[in-house]
């Protein structure tokens, strides 16, 4: 069985999507119309602008979603996907790519999380850090016995997970994550503690715009970050995007249970190919891919 996975924030970089654009007439129209439902070029920014237009929020997010959903749309004839999932952001591509969620509004819900997320972080400073080599049940630990705000944010393959709170709760956590025999530890170049309790008000502005948007069932299930479980049903997705920006991404959970469910291969739509390195680490006997035109 194949699964379709969606990266997330981080796998943007100068000149995605130009290939589509050029080679597909349906890809065109859709960066065009991208452009005037977003009512700026984003297509100048990802096509001939600088590493620094591409790293704010409210570009970067839009245009992960655009290329991984244009080009799940310029490979239709072979998009067959036994079941889907995506890496925080790359959840709504999937849902997109799925039928669960129309173009327009998935770009226009993808738009306006991404101004959500900006404006939390521009009010509460905040940071995310990478713990490399530990087990993730004593980075729980550790982190919950520090007082402030420092949760588990990303369980991206094990030994690998990425933690998100105030700037001195993830400088207290790098310190006493070293010590407790982590490999490495690395604060994050990011705009803020995404996926963590900072992120209410950005939640709260987005569950409004989610409650206004027409939803249908999927092609196939949808593997969410929130529980890393198959969901089919309308209303549910809808659920669980709203609980998405404060909850954690359970990655590996999600691909061991996709495994679980038969999946044994796994193809990566959208730019970079991070999320392929991480299901290898999680179970190295399944196939990975990269989607590409033919």
């Amino acid at each position: 069985m194949k699964a379709y996975i969606f990266p997330g924030q981080g796998a943007q970089y100068v000149g995605m999507g130009r290939d589509l654009y050029d080679k597909s007439a349906l890809a065109r129209d859709l960066f065009e119309k991208a452009n005037n439902i977003l009512g700026f070029s984003i297509t100048d920014m990802m096509f001939a602008g600088t590493d620094e237009d591409l790293r704010q929020t409210r570009v970067t997010q839009p245009a992960i979603f655009l290329h991984s959903v244009i080009l799940a749309s310029v490979i239709a004839g072979s998009f067959e996907p036994d079941m889907v999932a995506g890496h925080s952001l790359g959840e709504f591509s999937a849902i997109v790519a799925a039928g669960g969620l129309s173009f327009e509004d998935g770009l226009s819900l993808v738009s306006k999380r991404a101004h959500a997320m900006q404006k939390a972080c521009e009010v509460n400073p905040s940071a995310m850090a990478a713990i490399i080599g530990l087990d993730d049940a004593i980075a729980e630990k550790i982190c919950s016995e520090i007082n402030e705000v420092v949760v588990p944010a990303n369980y991206n393959s094990p030994g690998q997970l990425v933690i998100s709170g105030s700037v001195r709760g993830i400088d207290l956590a790098i310190e006493k994550l070293t010590q407790a025999g982590a490999k490495r530890a690395l604060k994050l170049k990011v705009g803020g503690a995404f996926h963590s309790p900072l992120m209410e008000p950005a939640k709260v502005q987005l569950e409004q715009a989610i409650d206004g948007t027409a939803f249908s069932s999927p092609v196939c299930p949808v593997y969410q970050n929130v529980n890393a479980s198959p969901v089919t049903d309308p209303e549910e997705l809808k659920q669980n995007l709203k609980l998405q920006l404060t909850s954690p991404v359970r990655w590996t959970q999600s691909v061991m249970n996709m495994i679980a469910g038969g999946a044994g291969t796994f193809i990566e739509v959208g730019p970079g190919n991070v999320l392929q390195g991480l299901v290898k680490k999680i179970n190295s006997e399944v196939i990975t891919a990269s989607a590409g035109l033919e």
